[in-house]
């Protein structure tokens, strides 16, 4: 059954990684999905190539989020394409890892502009639209760095626990209009960046700080994006959702 047919969904970061898998599962639930990217144009064509190709209708858009016209400019062109927005899933991040004292002025800015000022102006313009169309869905894209982080994630865990409360008061603000507002907030998940990035990612290793005893994958958070956006979670809002095998029960009992 097609949960999400006639509904229009905005998946920013949607050309690699979890953005990807995500805009893959909402077009497999029916909904009409835009693929926003930035630098990962070939990504977000072969996302929408995917969603297509099971009969499903999708295209790409090109937007800088860092930048507030930008996020106004993506969701006004998703109106403009699609004639609405029903679902916006805010899922376009920067991974940025620097000690405290090292943290640059541009990091900050970079990370904070990115995770947390793109989401918020994003969901502002396409709520306004949702309010005309009698409700949505809104899904933050956070992490268990918003809750517990390292020395090297000062800027990232910032914007991502800014993002979990943020999630938190949409919830309230938006209510009125039918407009739910939650966040999924994922542990450890594999993507292809890890190899890329850390060239002493062993999956194994990383497995053995997970009570689940495996690491995360994109398809284990996809599934509960595409549920929170149907009509089974009406009544769920203003929550903060950790998919991440258990690694946050660790994280945040452990003492020195």
């Amino acid at each position: 059954m097609l949960q999400l047919k006639d509904k229009v969904a905005v998946v920013t970061g949607a050309g690699t990684g979890i953005g990807s898998e995500i805009a893959g599962e909402l077009g497999k639930q029916g909904a009409s999905v835009v693929v926003h990217y930035n630098t990962s144009k070939v990504g977000a064509e072969e996302t929408t190539q995917l969603i297509t190709k099971i009969g499903g209708n999708a295209t790409p858009i090109h937007a800088n989020l860092e930048k507030v016209s930008e996020c106004i400019r993506l969701i006004q062109d998703s109106f403009k394409h699609y004639g609405g927005i029903d679902i916006l899933i805010n899922n376009a991040a920067v991974s940025t890892e620097e000690d405290f004292l090292d943290t640059s002025e541009e990091l900050w800015d970079q990370t904070v502009n990115t995770n947390l000022r793109a989401p918020f102006f994003c969901a502002q313009s396409a709520a306004r639209g949702m309010i005309e169309r009698g409700g949505g869905k809104i899904i933050n894209i956070g992490s268990v760095h918003g809750l517990v982080s390292t020395s090297i994630c000062g800027a990232y865990a910032a914007a991502k626990g800014g993002l979990h409360m943020l999630t938190r008061q949409m919830a309230i603000a938006l209510a009125p209009y039918g407009i739910n507002v939650n966040c999924v907030a994922p542990g450890l998940i594999e993507v292809e960046r890890y190899y890329r990035l850390f060239p002493d990612y062993d999956r194994e290793d990383a497995a053995r700080m997970i009570p689940l005893r495996r690491v995360g994958f994109p398809n284990d958070v996809a599934p509960l994006v595409a549920f929170l956006c149907t009509e089974h979670a009406s009544f769920i809002t203003g929550q903060v959702i950790f998919v991440d095998g258990g690694q946050i029960c660790i994280l945040s009992t452990h003492r020195d």
